[in-house]
């Protein structure tokens, strides 16, 4: 793994067909090794730890009748911090457990699903944001039937994309703002925009896992609400 470098990259797409705004995207054994060979082509890097608070979410892909989709939620409004915000499963690693152990952990707290190393596809890159953590995102994949139940003290709203929404032309916006040089992303998904760093993390899945493409995401900027 190599550190990270700041960069804008131009994507290719490995396959035009995925390029289809209406590809559809079956949650099937096809899909699995698909998005596996192509996490495993990636090389995922890790930011400098400096001062930064360490943090771990989960892309969890699933089956929502017969696509693929994957598992975003909406903070608790009784949270300190970033309450309401669109987010992954997921949170800060404690001391003395590794990154991937804090996201299985966070997942079976936030949304009542108990997973293994077993279901792991890989990683993505790190994402340092603005608040201070380096995010490291994991890729799993459910094959067996679950049922997502929010913890009330941390999750408001559960909701399964589907991976054609996410995949879909149009979902991916970039935009200017003045208090940065950076662009700033956002996704048009669930009938709302979500923002990074969530947006930045789920951008790489989207590149990276479904598209095959070399995508790094560390410059695309949060809005200034999310600074803090």
């Amino acid at each position: 793994m190599r550190p990270m470098t700041s960069g804008i990259s131009l994507p290719q797409p490995a396959n035009q067909v995925m390029l289809v705004g209406n590809m559809t995207y079956p949650f099937d054994e096809t899909l699995k090794q698909r998005i596996r060979s192509h996490i495993h082509q990636f090389d995922d890097r890790r930011a400098p730890e400096e001062d930064l608070k360490h943090a771990a979410v989960s892309v969890v892909v699933i089956g929502h009748g017969d696509e693929a989709a994957f598992i975003l939620t909406k903070r608790s409004p009784r949270l300190n911090a970033h309450s309401g915000q669109f987010a992954l499963p997921g949170g800060r690693v404690d001391a003395g457990e590794t990154a991937l152990e804090a996201a299985l952990r966070e997942m079976q707290e936030e949304i009542n699903v108990s997973l293994s190393a077993d279901h792991l596809l890989g990683t993505l890159d790190d994402y340092p944001t603005r608040s201070g953590y380096r995010i490291t995102p994991f890729v799993f994949w459910v094959g067996e039937e679950i049922q997502p139940e929010p913890n009330p003290g941390e999750v408001a709203t559960i909701y399964k994309v589907l991976l054609r929404d996410l995949a879909h032309p149009e979902t991916p916006e970039f935009a200017d703002i003045p208090e940065s040089d950076r662009p700033l992303i956002r996704l048009n998904i669930v009938d709302t925009q979500v923002h990074a760093p969530t947006a930045a993390v789920i951008y790489q899945f989207r590149e990276v896992a479904i598209f095959g493409r070399d995508t790094r995401v560390e410059h695309l900027e949060q809005p200034v609400w999310a600074w803090s």
